[in-house]
């Protein structure tokens, strides 16, 4: 993408925004969600969805809320690759802490060329994840899925594997950190109250807990008993 065709920041935040909230089931996303994700006021967001329906990025309904056209969804997976490999980078490359990548990341999505991208990707082996285990789309667009679940969901007895972090709040990151509870760690859920869904862990041979709206942002799979 030449410097001239380059989208602004504010349109780039929109179309990820947008991409994010749609899910995966592709649903609409209604102003009002849009506009308290972005902390941005409802008539700023009605008006940029306008723009950009009008350049061909969403698909706008009044009432009925927003859907990124094919246009949109490349331009958003494209911010969406640039911030997760730049995660990677700051990790291994300059001794981040991954509670610290998220936010330099937001700064640094938007100024990075894809000759860039793409040498910084061949240069950290092609991961297919970031620090928090989102899937880093590809050049042309494509994105892994996981068969995965939350964690509240799981029962006791049950080893699972930690996959992906969702709330990526730096609080909740070094929370986690200091508890060991990381994608690719093998956690047995010990015990699970009915009365408020907390959870009691062992992981690494350390017994933890988390509280179960935590746990429901925690994404992961079933495993055999190692």
């Amino acid at each position: 993408m030449d410097d001239a065709s380059m989208p602004t920041i504010s349109v780039e935040n929109y179309l990820k925004a947008v991409f994010h909230l749609q899910g995966d089931a592709g649903e609409r996303v209604k102003t009002k969600a849009l506009a308290e994700h972005l902390d941005i006021s409802l008539p700023s967001v009605t008006g940029m969805l306008k723009s950009l329906a009008d350049e061909g990025l969403v698909d706008y309904l009044p009432y009925r809320g927003a859907l990124l056209t094919e246009a949109g969804r490349r331009m958003a997976l494209r911010v969406i690759r640039n911030h997760r490999l730049i995660e990677v980078f700051l990790m291994k490359t300059l001794d981040y802490s991954w509670d610290e990548v998220h936010a330099e990341a937001e700064r640094l999505e938007h100024a990075v060329s894809d000759t860039l991208v793409a040498r910084i990707e061949q240069a950290l082996g092609y991961p297919k994840f970031d620090p928090h285990g989102d899937p880093i789309p590809s050049a042309d667009g494509e994105i892994s899925r996981r068969d995965v679940m939350p964690l509240s969901v799981a029962t006791a007895g049950m080893w699972v594997r930690v996959e992906r972090v969702l709330d990526q709040t730096p609080e909740v990151l070094r929370y986690l950190d200091r508890i060991g509870l990381r994608p690719g760690g093998l956690v047995h859920v010990r015990e699970v109250l009915s009365f408020d869904g907390q959870m009691f862990l062992t992981l690494n041979d350390e017994d933890v807990s988390v509280s179960e709206s935590l746990a429901a942002k925690m994404l992961v799979t079933e495993v055999e008993s190692p």
